[in-house]
């Protein structure tokens, strides 16, 4: 394992200084000044992120309809504040100052650097496109409020803006055609029955009509008999033509050009524009080559331990048999959506009862478990937060997939609950949320190397915690560690060495006890997100790592719950500034 830490390296960029710098020796409360006045230019030009984050002073707008007025404020935005911070020489801040410094310049640069690849002619996909978003926001389950009849007229203002934003798309997917950047059909189909859904204009079923099925008390009947007939306009002649005429558009024209190859690496500039992403989430330097190897490496190793588990289970056949064993016995899956609610309801006490002797710093947000949304359970991840607020006004949401819940494992319940809940993405989100002295950039933004090696690094705290003392969930630890490190693999080898949709679903099969359900979900998530998979397991590498450091120089002085208040203490950023931030605080308790 040494060796492979050694594969990490700091991110270069955040370490160079800034060419040309000005000598105007930067200030901390200079760095605060650019950073609020950058968080206020960015939910201006991102109303959908203002709300999500719980600012609702846009929650009429939508944003920008075309990838042309997207890709002018994204640019604008970081030529900016790139040209304000070089005006700076940060040498002399502070440390958290300069965190915050370093981190507004490495995100602008990436804006910047991300441009070049033509993301916005690959607008749609099965996970995470608008036309997903839009339904979450409009059910009123999610982060777009409906408390009062103005918070009603605002959704109504900003979903009249989801028509052209349909047309923009599509004449971007015409341009993709025509260019040869198009999706993989195995990416473009799943797609075509949530737009059916969605774009159903039987009202008792729309989504978008859930928030005049559930009126606050306090609206008058003017109020909701008015409210009633512009959501039923809104839904008849502005959402279900959209969404029908994408469905169209989708089938008949744009179904027919996509490709049969899934790779990234298989468009124009594809090999680059893989690399940059792999680089991008795990914020390091290292290629896909490199981190395929990570994978084969860990796999092997889980592979090992997995042998372990199945004898402390007290099965008697070969690792290829027990894989079977877990995905075929019945008393090891769930029967009902009830049961799955259930287990994870029950997990909560005995999980949050743990938390003092590791932690001393614990978040005061609430969250709550539900299941993925009917709409998007079919092709949803199997686990999944969003982050709460502060506040309290809204709690975080542990989402599990229940979809086909005879298909859904008992056994990787805990390890599920420990990496998005607590103390995983509950802890690491909501701990930013709540640290009034960090900038809101840092807050509410984050690395997605971070998040997901603490997630995961979360649950091999499950140990620690005495959260697998039933030799079951022990093997569903296992089996959610490998998913992981099979990751590394089968992400790098579709899109950056060749591999088919059915070579990456048979490697998936083979080394990680999930149905092909499952298996083919994730597989279909690597194609249409690059790279994101990628971050779990080189950024919980890298916390293990620190650990290991810590542990070893300070010995007897090492205190477990500092370290883990010291790993949250700064938000979620880059591996290269948590490990100096670690380092740091290493010489100070020496």
């Amino acid at each position: 394992m040494r060796n492979l830490l050694r594969l990490l390296p700091v991110l270069s960029l955040l370490l160079v200084p800034f060419a040309g710098l000005a000598a105007v020796p930067a200030t901390p409360a200079a760095v605060e000044q650019i950073c609020a006045d950058y968080w206020e230019d960015y939910l201006r030009a991102n109303p959908l992120s203002a709300t999500f984050n719980g600012d609702n002073r846009y929650n009429d707008r939508f944003g920008p309809v075309t990838s042309a007025e997207e890709i002018a404020a994204t640019r604008g935005l970081a030529e900016k504040y790139l040209a304000r911070l070089a005006e700076l020489d940060p040498a002399g801040l502070p440390s958290e100052d300069r965190i915050s410094y370093d981190l507004l310049r490495y995100q602008q640069q990436q804006s910047l650097e991300a441009l070049q690849f033509p993301s916005h002619l690959l607008p749609v996909n099965q996970m995470s496109s608008l036309h997903l978003l839009l339904a979450q926001l409009g059910s009123g389950r999610l982060a777009q409020p409906f408390n009062t009849v103005e918070d009603y007229d605002r959704w109504l203002a900003r979903a009249a803006s989801f028509a052209p934003y349909v047309d923009g798309i599509i004449a971007d997917m015409r341009t993709g055609i025509a260019q040869g950047i198009v999706l993989p059909k195995a990416l473009a189909k799943p797609v075509l029955p949530q737009l059916e859904n969605l774009g159903t204009a039987d009202l008792g079923k729309s989504v978008f009509m859930s928030p005049v099925r559930k009126f606050p008390q306090a609206f008058s009947e003017a109020d909701r008999t008015r409210l009633t007939a512009a959501f039923t306009a809104l839904v008849t002649d502005t959402l279900a033509p959209a969404y029908q005429r994408l469905h169209v558009f989708l089938r008949d024209t744009y179904l027919p050009a996509c490709r049969d190859t899934v790779a990234l690496g298989d468009l124009p500039g594809g090999k680059e524009w893989y690399a940059f992403l792999a680089k991008s989430a795990t914020t390091t330097d290292l290629d896909p080559e490199s981190i395929h190897a990570i994978g084969l490496a860990e796999v092997a190793r889980i592979r090992g331990q997995f042998e372990e588990a199945k004898v402390r289970v007290g099965f008697k056949g070969t690792l290829k048999e027990f894989f079977t064993h877990l995905l075929t016995e019945p008393t090891l899956k769930f029967s009902t959506r009830e049961e799955i609610q259930a287990a994870y309801e029950g997990l909560r006490a005995k999980v949050e009862a743990k938390v003092p002797a590791l932690f001393g710093r614990t978040p005061k947000t609430p969250y709550e478990i539900r299941p993925v949304e009917s709409f998007r359970e079919v092709s949803g991840p199997p686990a999944q937060y969003y982050q709460g607020l502060p506040d309290g006004s809204r709690p975080g949401i542990f989402y599990y997939n229940a979809y086909k819940p005879e298909t859904r494992t008992r056994f990787t319940t805990t390890a599920y609950f420990v990496h998005e809940a607590v103390p995983g993405h509950h802890f690491e989100n909501s701990l930013a949320l709540e640290h009034p002295s960090l900038p809101a950039f840092r807050r509410f933004g984050g690395s997605t190397a971070y998040s997901e090696g603490w997630g995961l690094y979360s649950e091999r705290l499950g140990i620690e915690m005495g959260l697998y003392e039933d030799p079951w969930q022990w093997v569903g630890r296992h089996s959610a560690e490998i998913w992981r490190a099979v990751r590394l693999v089968v992400d790098t080898g579709i899109h950056a060495k060749g591999w088919t949709r059915e070579q990456a679903i048979a490697y998936f099969i083979d080394n990680v006890p999930q149905s092909e359900v499952v298996a083919v979900q994730e597989i279909e998530r690597y194609i249409a997100i690059p790279g994101q998979a990628l971050s779990y397991k080189i950024g919980e590498i890298k916390i293990r790592e620190l650990r290991a450091r810590a542990e070893k120089t300070l010995g007897a002085k090492f205190d477990i719950r500092a370290f883990h208040d010291e790993v949250l203490a700064h938000g979620s950023v880059p591996l290269s500034v948590l490990e100096a931030a670690v380092d740091r605080w290493i010489t100070a308790q020496e």
